[in-house]
């Protein structure tokens, strides 16, 4: 790995979709400490069941990770055996919402990050004038809005993209969940037009979705999702939903999640299974599609999974860089390789921020 951060020392890194406070919370993961520090607190078999971990800050910065979108995420209750303490209720909901906006603020003050909600830090950050990762808020299930006029509060606080499903929420049909948009999502993507907030449609069911780019005026991207026609189940996206989220100069983040890259890969199975030429599939069937500059990173890394699931040459977030070689390997030039790495998100961001 080390061999890849030298060659693209100079390349912009920005990684569409990771869990940071879900597991400092959740899992009790100190993310400011060395990864290793990590994995030998959690033991060969992490108790909690999600996985040896992948992501901490050193292991972020030591990939040269820029920005982050960072979820806000609330656990449905009884969602997996170690998860059994989620919320029964909107008001739980925000709770476990807040809490999360305040770790990421907490470790702001403490100088670990930046929490970024202007385009004059989003800027700051890339130049390294402001300490880095930049986070971007990205509320993932819209659970954590007991009402859409919660929404304000959390923008106030830095949240700046909205998932309106994970599963069904009270807002929209969701992941495993088909159904449309509900009268509480609509009135919520108002709200987000109002408040300048992006859409991403990740974990939106195809009805809702179509619904939602309909209606929606504002910025939307796919912050981490993969193909359906590769991987054929309601949690990838579509060829119409990748065409029209390119139509409205969306990004697709890629996952890297062994069981959203190979159809045939299920949990359980081993690591080495899958390599990384494996999610070269996505990215010519996107390129197909619509060109690569709506694809970017979006990791998902320690989303709920964690080292044994991820493709054979990721030991962790450090990482990262490989993606570039696998990409210039197979002929993608350098503009386009850049491009997926960090460049594409971070046209997308100048554009949704306001100036």
């Amino acid at each position: 790995m080390a061999g890849s951060r030298a060659k693209y020392a100079s390349m912009l890194l920005i990684d569409g979709h990771v869990d940071l406070a879900w597991n400092a919370l959740t899992l009790g993961r100190d993310l400011t400490a060395p990864l290793a520090e990590i994995r030998a607190a959690e033991g060969v078999t992490p108790a909690h069941g999600e996985g040896t971990a992948t992501v901490s800050l050193p292991a972020l910065r030591a990939a040269g990770v820029r920005v982050v979108c960072a979820t806000v995420y609330a656990t449905p209750y009884g969602e997996s055996p170690t998860r059994l303490a989620g919320y029964r209720t909107p008001e739980e909901a925000y709770a476990q919402g807040c809490a999360q906006v305040a770790y990421y603020h907490e470790l702001a003050a403490r100088g670990a990050v930046t929490v970024i909600r202007s385009r004059a830090e989003l800027e700051g950050v890339i130049a390294g004038a402001l300490p880095a990762p930049g986070l971007i808020l990205l509320m993932e299930g819209a659970d954590p809005l007991r009402a859409p006029d919660d929404l304000a509060h959390y923008v106030a606080w830095g949240v700046r993209m909205v998932g309106l499903a994970w599963g069904a929420t009270r807002y929209a049909g969701g992941t495993g969940a088909p159904g449309p948009l509900t009268d509480p999502g609509r009135a919520l993507l108002a709200e987000m037009a109002r408040l300048g907030v992006a859409l991403d449609i990740s974990h939106l069911a195809e009805e809702a979705c179509r619904e939602a780019l309909d209606i929606f005026p504002g910025r939307v991207a796919a912050s981490h999702a993969n193909c359906r026609a590769l991987v054929p189940t309601d949690r990838q996206l579509s060829d119409a939903m990748i065409r029209a989220l390119a139509a409205r100069e969306g990004i697709i983040g890629l996952v890297l999640y062994n069981r959203f890259i190979r159809a045939d890969w299920r949990d359980g199975d081993a690591k080495e299974a899958v390599s990384l030429a494996d999610l070269l599939p996505h990215v010519a069937h996107i390129s197909g599609l619509v060109g690569p500059r709506h694809l970017a990173l979006g990791s998902d890394l320690d989303g709920g999974v964690g080292r044994e699931v991820i493709p054979r040459e990721l030991d962790s977030a450090a990482d990262l860089p490989r993606v570039a070689d696998l990409l210039a390997a197979a002929g993608y030039p350098p503009a386009a390789v850049a491009g997926i790495m960090g460049e594409n998100w971070l046209r997308w961001l100048r554009e949704a921020f306001p100036s």
